[in-house]
C-alpha cells in the first residue's frame, strides 16, 4: 500500500523557520495533488497549502507570504518551507496526497501520521 512519512517538525521561537518534508512510497502509479494540513488541539484539521502535479499552488490566507509548498516528483516528496512562524502556527502538520494506485482506475487520498510544529513567543 501507500505510505506517507512526514519529517522536519520541531520547536522554534516566533519568527523562526522550519522545513517540513513528506515522502511517499508504495504501489504508486501517479501522485497528483499533494498538500499540507494542520490541526491544533481542540480544533479541526485545516488546509495549509496544496500543489498539483504541474506545480500550481494554493495557500490558506493565514500563511500566504510566509509558507512555500514545493515538490520533487523524482523523489515523490512534497515540502513546506515555513518562514516567519507565529505561535498560532502551532499544530500537528499532516501530509496529504491524491494517489493513482498501480492497477487502479481511481484516485485515492492518503494521509501521513503528522509532525508536531510548536512555535513559542
Amino acid at each position: 500500500q501507500v505510505q506517507l512519512v512526514e519529517s522536519g517538525g520541531g520547536l522554534v521561537e516566533a519568527g523562526g523557520s522550519l522545513r517540513l518534508s513528506c515522502a511517499a512510497s508504495g504501489s504508486i502509479f501517479r501522485l497528483n495533488t499533494m498538500g499540507w494540513y494542520r490541526q491544533a488541539p481542540g480544533k479541526q484539521r485545516d488546509l495549509v497549502a496544496t500543489i498539483t502535479s504541474g506545480g500550481t499552488t494554493n495557500y490558506a490566507d493565514s500563511v500566504k507570504g510566509r509558507f512555500t509548498i514545493s515538490r520533487d516528483n523524482a523523489k515523490n516528496t512534497v515540502y513546506l518551507q515555513m518562514n516567519g512562524l507565529k505561535p498560532e502556527d502551532t499544530a500537528v502538520y499532516y501530509c496529504n496526497a491524491d494517489v493513482m494506485l498501480v492497477a487502479s482506475l481511481y484516485e485515492r487520498k492518503y494521509w501521513g501520521q503528522g509532525t508536531q510544529v510548536t512555535v513559542t513567543s
